[in-house]
């Protein structure tokens, strides 16, 4: 077949000799004839080549449909959540209000916080920052009924998309309704209510929801998961592939990142700004980067990274143009985040065992292994996070000590308020408090503080909303199945009875709670579930979560041909500098803070317990340079 496509190709070149008037321009025209169809059957061989390679090109692009591990639990089989019929039963009983699920085992007071005597506070940090890099969810971009087109914000009637949390009259969070707006997902073309209009009616297919994002570890927070969210975000003028940043604001002379082109955008403003002074949410990859100053900060100390590492890129390797600096400083950064994700986050979050488990040693690339993000791990496993957010925000001084100028704040202060990076004192006193402070540990009855129960604020809402709430009601609406269910996926023992319940749970007076709302331990939202069970050894999840996120890993890594470590993606040499960087090392060369812990993910006391950043170790980049010869193509790793 191939040599078919040749004999049409060189027929239709060899119209070019009808133009011709002399044999030697003939003779040279066929013989262009002849090299052009040798290039294009070259392209034929590539393509059959690579396509047949390729078989799932598909598998972890953005803008797709999330995995499932389980098939989907509707209470219609197709598309409507658990808990949306009253008149239901799940194992006889009625599945409670999610709302008083929080208000019974999930809230704690800000008072009631345990620390963390192992972790830092930028733990927390990280892992939302990566669950930023692998899954967003869309929600229905309609804010209205489908059937009488009544605001979700002002009915609490369940019709599509409005997905209505239930509160008491007598509720902290009730604004004079008997409900809490809730948007459902959007379902992914065909699935759902929209397999109606796609297919066969006597063949619908269940309804499931969107990542956003790419779902590959590749530094998606900072390059965006799509070209034109890309192109923005870089600077094209620039000789040296930077990203663009803030031309307003700087931070002792270091990089923010550029502000949004919705202008005004929608972010919160400082209350004693001159008149017609504004700071605009963030742009950054992902468009949660303004959520809180936390997640801000480290959005811009990668945005600085890449700078960095571009320039010093053009520097050792000036014959480069921009669009290969730009690709190979990506390329360094999206390795970064690969490496302090699976070598320094998550053997610390399911601990080593499961890590053997689970993930195990890198054994190169799999091509039949699914790397996109599945429904479970993105609604339920990685939001055991939530669990570990402190309710206070602190900055520090150089000598990590608490500043008079820069006073402690709640959470819900910091909500989508940028202003306070760039006017109260820049990511450096920030990053200390992240650094030298204990994240929050994640206790059985101190779940979610109230900061996070009681005044989470989302730009798409206009009064408080709970985080726990959200949670539980977003794996209703996406038919995550019960907590028994994926129990057994992992290969645990299902719990039949309370007694069952309490082998998992050591805190009886929380098993007691949850059988007195769920009755049943197969009825218990996995997200619960899987919060509420003991920690494994030297982990911070229990062996559900465990599981779920240690699977989910080793599809991210082995299902992902551009991992760092798969053969011919860097030279042995620069996996060699690769491996010496950290986080601390970032913190050291992209802010003016000069000493940090050798981890920064391990809590210690300042000074005994922190190292100057001339002793942090990190990469040589050398390790990148190029013999080029002016006039040669030739171009040669020196390494």
């Amino acid at each position: 077949s191939l040599s078919k496509y040749l004999s049409k190709d060189a027929k239709a070149l060899m119209s070019i000799s009808d133009f011709m008037g002399n044999e030697n321009t003939i003779r040279k025209s066929l013989g262009q004839v002849f090299q052009r169809c040798q290039k294009m059957y070259i392209i034929y061989i590539q393509i059959w080549f690579f396509s047949f390679l390729r078989e799932h090109p598909r598998w972890g692009a953005s803008n797709t449909a999330l995995a499932r591990w389980l098939p989907p639990a509707y209470e219609d089989g197709f598309s409507q959540p658990r808990g949306w019929d009253p008149s239901i039963r799940y194992n006889g009983v009625q599945l409670p209000l999610v709302r008083e699920v929080t208000k019974t085992i999930i809230h704690a007071s800000n008072e009631a916080v345990t620390e963390d005597n192992v972790y830092s506070d930028i733990i927390m940090v990280w892992g939302q920052y990566i669950d930023h890099d692998i899954a967003f969810t869309p929600q229905s971009t309609s804010r209205t009924t489908f059937l009488n087109g009544m605001e979700c914000q002002m009915t609490c009637e369940k019709q599509n998309p409005c997905f209505p949390i239930k509160v008491t009259t007598n509720d902290t969070l009730s604004t004079g309704m008997d409900c809490l707006p809730f948007y459902r997902s959007s379902p992914a073309c065909g699935t759902g209510d929209h397999s109606i209009l796609f297919g066969n009616l006597s063949a619908l297919n269940p309804r499931q929801q969107i990542n956003g994002l790419t779902s590959f570890l590749d530094a998606s927070t900072v390059y965006g998961s799509i070209p034109a969210v890309e192109n923005k975000l870089r600077n094209l003028t620039s000789k040296e592939g930077l990203l663009r940043v803030n031309v307003k604001y700087y931070d002792n002379h270091r990089e923010y990142l550029p502000f949004t082109d919705q202008i005004p955008s929608p972010c919160a403003q400082d209350l004693n700004a001159s008149k017609g002074e504004r700071i605009e949410c963030f742009m950054a990859g992902d468009s949660r980067s303004s959520e809180v100053t936390s997640l801000a900060a480290m959005h811009t100390l990668w945005l600085r990274e890449h700078n960095r590492m571009a320039r010093a890129l053009k520097n050792i390797n000036g014959h480069w143009n921009s669009e290969t600096v730009y690709q190979e400083a990506r390329k360094i950064v999206g390795a970064l985040h690969q490496i302090i994700t699976l070598r320094d986050y998550i053997p610390k979050i399911i601990g080593p065992d499961a890590f053997n488990l689970y993930i195990g040693p890198y054994a190169g690339y799999d091509p039949t292994l699914n790397p996109t993000v599945s429904n479970v791990f993105s609604t339920a496993a990685f939001r055991f996070g939530h669990a570990t957010i402190q309710p206070i925000v602190r900055r520090l001084n150089e000598q990590y000590l608490d500043d008079p100028e820069l006073p402690n704040l709640h959470l819900h202060e910091v909500f989508f308020s940028p202003w306070r990076l760039i006017k109260e004192g820049g990511l450096d006193p920030l990053l200390r408090g992240l650094l030298a402070h204990s994240a929050k540990l994640q206790v059985q009855d101190q779940l979610l503080n109230e900061e996070l129960t009681e005044k989470l604020f989302v730009l798409s809402n206009n009064g408080s909303l709970d985080l726990s709430s959200l949670n539980l009601q977003r794996g209703r609406d996406h038919g995550l199945p019960g907590y028994n269910d994926w129990r057994e996926f992992c290969g645990l023992p299902k719990l039949e009875t309370h007694t069952d319940l309490n082998t998992v749970i050591t805190n009886h007076n929380i098993t007691e709670k949850i059988m007195e709302l769920y009755h049943n331990p197969s009825n218990i939202d996995v997200w619960l579930g899987g919060l509420v069970e003991d920690f494994l050894p030297g982990a911070r999840t229990g062996p559900l979560f465990a599981c779920i996120i240690g699977k989910q890993m080793k599809a991210l890594r082995d299902g992902d041909r551009f991992w760092w470590e798969n053969d011919n993606v860097f030279t042995e040499a620069q996996k060699h500098e690769l491996k010496k960087h950290s986080l601390s090392r970032v913190i050291c060369d992209n802010t003016g803070i000069s000493e940090v812990p050798a981890d920064a993910f391990q809590l210690g006391k300042f000074p005994q317990d922190f190292k100057h950043c001339v002793n942090i170790p990190g990469m040589n980049l050398e390790a990148w340079k190029e013999f080029y010869q002016e006039g040669s193509t030739v171009i040669a790793n020196l390494f």
